[in-house]
């Protein structure tokens, strides 16, 4: 069973979705604004020094980087262009171009990604409340942070400079996947990835000949999502360019302005016979609910779940451990790769937040009904540049899990 919403959850979801939206279509003039803070800083230096910056072509670049941020909004506002998709209004005074976009409810259970074969992404909320405004929403630097990190999460799941990284993360877990299931027939085991984010890992154990399905609750992930698996059509159809947002830890000129082409491969071409589906929603309210709708009932129902960069999403991960084991078959596997970055740990909204460190998350999964195998650190980054003089690198913790009883 869905879960119930109140008038006033609808409402903030309403709200909360059209700033996500009006987030994307101010995106040029946000950038740009920023860029141009970086011009009017030219002019606060002596004129001996600014005859340095123009034989260096500084002016140059920054000209270079207006140009690309207008690109990267004309890939934007394909995203945010048919409101129609997921059946949000948009308030005509909120769209900076007139545009709408699509907007997944955070109560609806599922819509299917449509491909010519027949077949079957953390949480956005701003740290301040999503209250409805009269006229044009203007985006905080925290809406434009979380837009600026998708657009490069374009680079980690569907480009060929990705490629590195989703295979230190995705290739242990598709591997771990295919051995526990040798010999099985895949078209009947049901996968289920959380925080799918822009839904590669799920489209990869697709690929396979597993029936899945991914679960994300971001806004900003579930729009880009449906632009890149729905209305796509063909490989390296987009050009953009993520890294122009930050002048810091740069090699050059040419590392900040590079180009970056998605996808690089089509999400249309699956196999014929293909079960691939996405779930708009909250994880714990989708599948959670200790009631279920009987056309997607989820106690027991799933073969395997894959959590990738995704339990340190938890408020409580004592239910989301519990859920895990709940919606897994009997014998089912869950197999984690990830951090311990819990994401709420001292937020301002005062959400509570149970933050345990990796050897409790571990014993605390056994004593909920799991038996851990292959327990192993994997160092990988995560929507890296490597090409930046920064990097940060996880010792991300990796397990397989067997559900061997019930939860107490």
């Amino acid at each position: 069973m869905c879960p119930q919403f109140s008038e006033d959850d609808v409402e903030e979801e309403q709200a909360h979705f059209q700033h996500v939206v009006s987030t994307f279509q101010q995106y040029a003039r946000y950038s740009l604004n920023a860029n141009n803070r970086r011009r009017k800083d030219i002019h606060t230096i002596p004129l001996a020094d600014r005859e340095l910056l123009t034989k260096l072509g500084y002016g140059q670049k920054l000209k270079d980087v207006d140009k690309a941020i207008l690109a990267n909004a004309a890939f934007l506002n394909k995203i945010v262009e048919s409101p129609e998709i997921f059946g949000h209004a948009i308030d005509a005074d909120t769209s900076e171009a007139g545009n709408g976009a699509p907007g997944p409810r955070a109560e609806e259970t599922a819509y299917e990604h449509a491909h010519p074969h027949t077949h079957a992404h953390s949480h956005d909320r701003p740290t301040r409340p999503s209250d409805p405004r009269k006229g044009r929403y203007r985006p905080t630097e925290f809406d434009m942070d979380k837009l600026r990190s998708t657009i490069k999460l374009f680079v980690r799941d569907w480009s060929r400079d990705g490629k590195t990284e989703r295979d230190l993360c995705y290739e242990p877990m598709k591997k771990a996947l295919e051995e526990h299931f040798e010999g099985k027939d895949r078209s009947t085991l049901r996968v289920l990835v959380p925080g799918a984010g822009l839904g590669r890992l799920a489209y990869d154990v697709a690929r396979l000949g597993f029936a899945c399905q991914g679960n994300e609750f971001s806004h900003y992930m579930l729009l880009a999502s449906y632009l890149i698996l729905n209305r796509t059509q063909s490989i390296d159809e987009h050009t953009i360019y993520p890294y122009i947002h930050s002048f810091s830890n740069v090699l050059s000129r040419e590392t900040l302005l590079k180009a970056v082409t998605i996808p690089d491969v089509l999400p249309s071409d699956l196999p014929p016979g293909s079960n691939f589906s996405l779930v708009a929603g909250d994880f714990e309210e989708i599948y959670g609910a200790e009631d279920t709708d009987e056309n997607e009932p989820q106690a027991g129902k799933w073969d395997a779940i894959l959590t990738c960069f995704f339990i340190d999403t938890a408020k409580n991960i004592v239910n989301y451990l519990r859920v895990l084991h709940r919606i897994l078959a009997p014998g089912g596997v869950w197999i984690n790769l990830g951090p311990l970055l819990w994401h709420f740990e001292n937020n301002e909204h005062e959400y509570p937040s149970i933050e345990l460190d990796l050897s409790e998350v571990k014993e605390l999964a056994r004593m909920i009904g799991f038996k851990l195998y292959d327990e192993r650190t994997i160092d990988t980054s995560y929507s890296s540049n490597d090409q930046s003089m920064l990097g940060y690198v996880y010792h991300a913790a990796f397990w397989k899990a067997v559900k061997v009883s019930p939860a107490e």
